[in-house]
Parts: C-alpha cells; sequence; structure tokens
C-alpha cells in the first residue's frame, strides 16, 4: 500500500492562492481528538493563509465519511481534511469496501500530533496501579466492557493489543467518537478505555483513574504514570499520528506551502500547549515523512487487525 504523494497528478496551480476560504474536514465528531487538534491548529493557519479555515465535521464509518468528501473534491487547495492516521493504516484492512483509496485519492500533506492513548477507569474501579488492572481483568474473562470510538480506532486497536499480549477478554462497545464513549465511561456504563486524549481534564480533575500510557515512553504530561511495557507488555506501541491531506492531484506548490505553515504552527507554544493538554505531541513532518509513518503503522496495525478478525462498523 502507498500513499500519493506530492507531484503526482499535479495540476496548475491556482493564481493567487489561497484567494477565498478554505475548509477542513475533520472526519470524526465535535469534542474527540481530531477535532481538538484541528482547533489547535485553526486560527494560526487562519492567520498565515489570510484567509478563513472554516471546521467542518463529518464523522462516521472511522473516517471515511468525511475522508471520502474530500478524495471527491477539486484539487485546488480549498477542501482539506485533518484525520487520524488510521484512515489511511487502518481501514484498508478493516473495510471490505470503501468508496474511496486512501492511497491514490488523497496525498499527505503534513503531520500535525503524535496522538497517545491512556488507560483510564473510574476511581472506583478495584485496581490501582497497570499491574492489578490486567491481573482483575484476567481473573474475570469475559466480565468487563471497553469502549472505543469506533471498530478499528486507535483505542480499539490498543485495547486489542493488550488482550493479544496479557491474555485478557473483555467485551467491545463501539461509539461514534471518543467523547461518548468517554460519557459511558464516567456514568458507568463500562469498565475501562484508552482514551486519546479528551479524558484528559477529567483525569486531571480525579473524575477518571490513569493506569498506564500506551506508547513506548512516557507522556510529558503524566511523568509519573508508567509504560504499558513497564507494566510487563514490552514493546507496547499504540500511538498514532493525525495530520492534514489533500485531494490527490493538489499542485505540489500548495502542499509544500500548507506543509510549511503547519510545522511552523507546531513550534508555536500556543498550538504545542493546546495538543500537549490532550497529551499529545506536536510532531512537525514532510510528507514523506508522515507518508513513511503512515506505512509503518499500517504494518504493526495490520497485524493486531488480522489477528482479532476486526471488521469495519
Amino acid at each position: 500500500m502507498a500513499l500519493a504523494l506530492p507531484g503526482m497528478k499535479a495540476w496548475a496551480q491556482p493564481d493567487a492562492w489561497p484567494g477565498k476560504p478554505i475548509k477542513l474536514v475533520v472526519n470524526f465528531p465535535a469534542g474527540g481528538a481530531a477535532d481538538q487538534i484541528a482547533r489547535a491548529i485553526n486560527t494560526p493557519l487562519q492567520e498565515a493563509l489570510g484567509q478563513p479555515v472554516v471546521i467542518e465535521n463529518r464523522g462516521g464509518a472511522g473516517g471515511n465519511i468525511g475522508g471520502d468528501v474530500v478524495a471527491k473534491s477539486a484539487p485546488d487547495g480549498y477542501t482539506l481534511l485533518l484525520s487520524s492516521g488510521g484512515m489511511v493504516s487502518v481501514n484498508p484492512f478493516i473495510y471490505a469496501k470503501m468508496p474511496f483509496d486512501p492511497a491514490k485519492d488523497l496525498v499527505p500533506v503534513a503531520a500535525a500530533a503524535r496522538v497517545l492513548v491512556f488507560l483510564v477507569v473510574r476511581p472506583d474501579f478495584p485496581a490501582q496501579d497497570a499491574k492489578s488492572f490486567l491481573a482483575y481483568v484476567k481473573a474475570n474473562p469475559g466480565k468487563l466492557s471497553f469502549g472505543s470510538p469506533g471498530n478499528g480506532s486507535s483505542p480499539h486497536l490498543a485495547t486489542e493489543m493488550l488482550k493479544s499480549q496479557a491474555g485478557l477478554v473483555a467485551t467491545h462497545a463501539p461509539y461514534r467518537g471518543a467523547a461518548p464513549a468517554l460519557t459511558d465511561l464516567l456514568g458507568g456504563q463500562l469498565d475501562f478505555l484508552f482514551d486519546p486524549g479528551v479524558a484528559v481534564p477529567h483525569i486531571q480533575a480525579g473524575k477518571l483513574k490513569l493506569l498506564a500510557v500506551g506508547s513506548p515512553t512516557r507522556s510529558p504530561l503524566f511523568p509519573k504514570v508508567p509504560t504499558l511495557a513497564e507494566a510487563g507488555l514490552p514493546g507496547f506501541d499504540a500511538d498514532t499520528v493525525f495530520g492534514l491531506y489533500a485531494p490527490a492531484g493538489t499542485p505540489p506548490e500548495i502542499v509544500a506551502r500548507l506543509n510549511r505553515e503547519v510545522n511552523k504552527i507546531l513550534a508555536q507554544p500556543g498550538p504545542r500547549e493546546r495538543i500537549l493538554a490532550l497529551g499529545g505531541e506536536a510532531s512537525p513532518m514532510t510528507p514523506e515523512q508522515f507518508h513513511q509513518r503512515a506505512m509503518s503503522d499500517a504494518q504493526r496495525f495490520g497485524k493486531i487487525i488480522r489477528e482479532a478478525n476486526i471488521r469495519g462498523d
């Protein structure tokens, strides 16, 4: 699987781009990690480009609905997509048919953030740390439930990794986004979940208990919280990279301009702090580096998808 890169199917660049407002499609519901990352870079991107950048949330089907909108838009730089990397590295494995081909119909523009996932439970959950959590779930096979933003989402894949490596059995409840899954955890309808960052304020307020980080390294936001690798699951890595895409054929000059501007924005304290507040990390990359990260993720997540026989909603 290979993504189209800048320069493929290039159209002539419009004069004086941008000359009108730009639509930024977020292919997940409002309130989730993708939406919050989009809003972290939106205002400075408007200032840099001198045109409004209007966010439009088009969630559903693991990001495919919003991705399809952008893939079938004119490649003129006026319709962009902010998505989790999973739309490119995961969805082709879990959907028998997609309305578009992310490898051919979209071009990577700029990475925005490395999104970590946090293993969270309510304060009354019997386990106090990751090791006791693993022991408790293992001692109660099939009795506990976990939520996710949907089949094949990074929090879902993180939990399947956890189940596979630790030999756990638990029931999956897929939602249409991270925010509604979080609501049900807080309300007692779920036992645990991997959170992509929207639960951070609840963790800080003591309404949720953070047991571990599903990344190779600890989160700078919670430096005292161990990784799952430290808790006995070597090599555990469920990180994903969120970023901007454009329709294939978008002029390479526009892609290069957007990449430069986004990377400059990610160096600014304000956007970096907003992304950190989600528990993520600003991750400036070239389009090629963003592409290569997606390919690496596809290999890593593809293995879990095949093992767990995950299919799209």
